[in-house]
């Protein structure tokens, strides 16, 4: 049994591309920056080194997506990764890209007018400021008191009475 998962956090790298196959299958195009944090030899000082994956969704998720994604963004994407070889000026190429299921957008859309997105813009859930509680003392009102549960007297098991 094999998986084919992967998750990866980081930002576009680049604006999304939007295409389509003749078919008429949406594609849209875009890389994320991840970073591995490394020990430089030479100073001892642990750094960033980038890695950047190129990632691609197919069909209906697409065109929303597009909309809403671009360069700098922080984003959280699940997929499964492929790889894909050809040939160009008689050399041999491939690489590996993420196939997107999921896409988390982990920061707001950059853009626009000072605390304004642009028009259709992701924008985040704005946090109201929620009333103060008040507290009063309670009033008195007439009810029964609620029967008093008693627990069951312990039992002793011990794992070996256990049979899992």
């Amino acid at each position: 049994m094999s998986i084919n998962r992967v998750n990866i956090s980081g930002n576009l790298t680049r604006d999304p591309e939007m295409r389509a196959t003749q078919s008429g299958t949406s594609i849209l195009t875009f890389g994320v920056a991840v970073n591995d944090r490394r020990r430089n030899p030479q100073t001892g000082e642990w750094e960033d080194y980038p890695n950047y994956i190129d990632c691609v969704v197919f069909g209906n998720r697409a065109e929303p997506l597009h909309r809403f994604l671009s360069k700098g963004m922080k984003v959280a994407v699940e997929g499964k990764l492929r790889w894909s070889q050809w040939e160009r000026d008689g050399q041999k190429r491939s690489k590996i890209e993420v196939i997107v299921d999921e896409v988390e957008f982990l920061s707001p859309r950059q853009g626009g007018q000072q605390g304004q997105a642009p028009q259709g813009a992701y924008q985040p859930r704005q946090q109201m400021a929620a009333p103060a509680p008040t507290y009063a003392a309670p009033q008195p009102t007439s009810y029964s008191p609620q029967p008093v549960v008693q627990t069951p007297p312990p039992t002793d098991v011990y794992d070996e009475d256990i049979p899992f």
